[in-house]
């Protein structure tokens, strides 16, 4: 009987001490620096590739809807690394992609190669959280191409190639980043830079460049085209990248710009919508839009008639694609 009080007795002290709120308290911040220990053992990067390759090939033989021999293919690489500590957020991006079709034909000889996608697009953005997802964020942008462009069927005559054009934008605003997948961000100070490396093109005027001028009667070429053109004015921006359902993810980007100097009211839009579907580790299906207005670039129709046009491309694409991480 004496031996089981003394059990009795030391179940309850035990039971009492466990229950001590100073015990409680000193065990719950043993646990919280634990994990403030883990967090700052884990790397502030986050990066994330993707390497993708489509194409395609179609083929006639005594076809009698007609049709010509060809093949597609389209390259991607997309990396994105994200540094992210305490107050402190650097987004940095990088895209780059080719692509073409190749006409052959019945001896399989090469009767034309028409490029359909190429794109270099980088963009970094370096953020100081001053109030809960709340950045004081500044912006820099550089887009360009990697080979020369034609007006298809005419190729013997350059429309655009590298660095012509090419476009640097910087701005500081106001980030607004509420989700990890979703963030809008305004700068009332924008810059945008227009490139035209490539004086044939800079002497047309085109992609809104001052044109060279000309002698009306010579017709010799008095003043080079402007090689650079500068704009000041506001930019918006706003980014969603989520799984909508399983194995399909959306990635918009929307991107407006005002030039405070000339013609306020007409709002440079740039907007890309893309769907990537995982079949598997290796294969994907994309869908990708792109659509493009900028009163200061030029389009030839079909009838002859010049003048700012909207541009829309859209894209299918199915083939390997590949992604590397590294894990937090």
């Amino acid at each position: 009987m004496k031996h089981l009080f003394l059990v009795i007795v030391s179940s309850l002290s035990t039971l009492v001490f466990a229950q001590d709120p100073s015990h409680i308290k000193l065990r719950d911040e043993l646990k919280a620096q634990n994990e403030a220990d883990s967090a700052a053992l884990a790397s502030p990067w986050t990066v994330k590739s993707i390497f993708a390759l489509n194409g395609s090939q179609t083929s006639f033989v005594n076809w009698a809807a007609g049709g010509r021999n060809n093949i597609t293919a389209i390259g991607l690489v997309d990396f994105s690394a994200i540094y992210q500590k305490r107050s402190i957020k650097w987004n940095n991006d990088v895209k780059f992609a080719l692509g073409g079709q190749l006409f052959l034909d019945s001896t399989g000889k090469k009767a034309g190669l028409q490029k359909t996608d190429d794109r270099i697009d980088i963009a970094s953005a370096f953020g100081y959280e001053f109030k809960k997802k709340w950045f004081l964020t500044t912006i820099g942008t550089f887009k360009t191409q990697s080979l020369d462009g034609f007006s298809f069927p005419n190729d013997s005559v350059i429309i655009s190639t590298f660095m012509a054009p090419a476009y640097v934008n910087i701005s500081l605003g106001i980030e607004y980043a509420p989700k990890d997948y979703f963030n809008m961000y305004l700068s009332p100070i924008a810059s945008k830079m227009t490139f035209v490396n490539n004086q044939v093109l800079a002497d047309a005027g085109a992609f809104g460049v001052e044109k060279a001028t000309y002698d009306p009667l010579t017709l010799l070429k008095l003043t080079d085209g402007k090689r650079a053109r500068y704009e000041i004015g506001a930019s918006f921006r706003m980014n969603f990248q989520k799984e909508i359902m399983k194995n399909v993810e959306m990635k918009t980007r929307l991107e407006l710009f005002s030039n405070y100097l000339n013609n306020p009211q007409n709002i440079d839009v740039n907007l890309e919508n893309i769907f990537a579907f995982k079949i598997n580790k290796w294969f994907s299906a994309s869908l990708q839009w792109n659509l493009i207005y900028d009163d200061d670039i030029n389009i030839r129709d079909a009838k002859g008639n010049t003048g700012p046009r909207t541009q829309f491309k859209s894209v299918l694409g199915l083939g390997i694609s590949y992604t590397l991480s590294n894990k937090k």
